[in-house]
């Protein structure tokens, strides 16, 4: 890990951003991914959607099984860090638990929680898929923010109120902070 950390000038690092179903999650990842990217940095986006279609596509959502995919993506996301990539994971992740003990599984200072923050009624208007429609017609069991809880992040390294700012704004936070948590070696 340190051989490949000195060759990439970065170190190995998880960005878990954790957020309501249409806060912005997947937007934020895959803008901040491109922006990693072109500044010649080995980054990778793990969505909840690529992992509940191949990895995790025998679970379903009761709170065993929504452990159990946090787990998956954290040991996934873990793996990818050994190997010196930076990995930014989209998960809604509702459970403070869930996430505490992947960020216990990965080196201090490996995991950094980002709070994608927009209201419940926001989040229900960016819907494009029609979940929350469906959830509160009673077609979708266990939904978050719904049917099934989310639990905030109490102390997020960063906290960004999609609702309020642009994706610009935003993705400029997480680059900030990245900055100065060092992340990248020479800079």
């Amino acid at each position: 890990q340190e051989h490949r950390e000195g060759k990439y000038l970065q170190n190995g690092t998880v960005l878990w951003l954790t957020g309501l179903s249409g806060s912005g999650k997947t937007t934020l990842a895959n803008h901040l991914e491109r922006i990693l990217f072109d500044q010649g940095k080995l980054v990778y986006v793990l969505d909840g959607d690529k992992i509940r279609n191949g990895l995790s596509s025998d679970l379903g959502f009761s709170a065993e099984d929504r452990f159990e995919n946090i787990r998956r993506i954290g040991e996934v996301a873990r793996l990818f860090t050994d190997a010196g990539l930076i990995v930014i994971v989209a998960f809604i992740s509702p459970f403070r638990k869930d996430r505490d003990s992947v960020r216990m599984a990965m080196t201090p200072g490996r995991f950094i929680e980002v709070f994608v923050d927009s209201p419940l009624e926001i989040c229900e208007k960016r819907d494009t898929k029609g979940l929350y429609k469906k959830a509160r017609a009673g077609m979708i069991e266990d939904f978050t923010g719904i049917s099934s809880p989310y639990e905030p992040p109490l102390s997020a390294e960063v906290h960004l109120r999609t609702d309020k700012e642009t994706i610009d704004e935003s993705v400029g936070k997480v680059l900030h902070y990245l900055k100065g948590a060092l992340l990248f070696h020479g800079q």
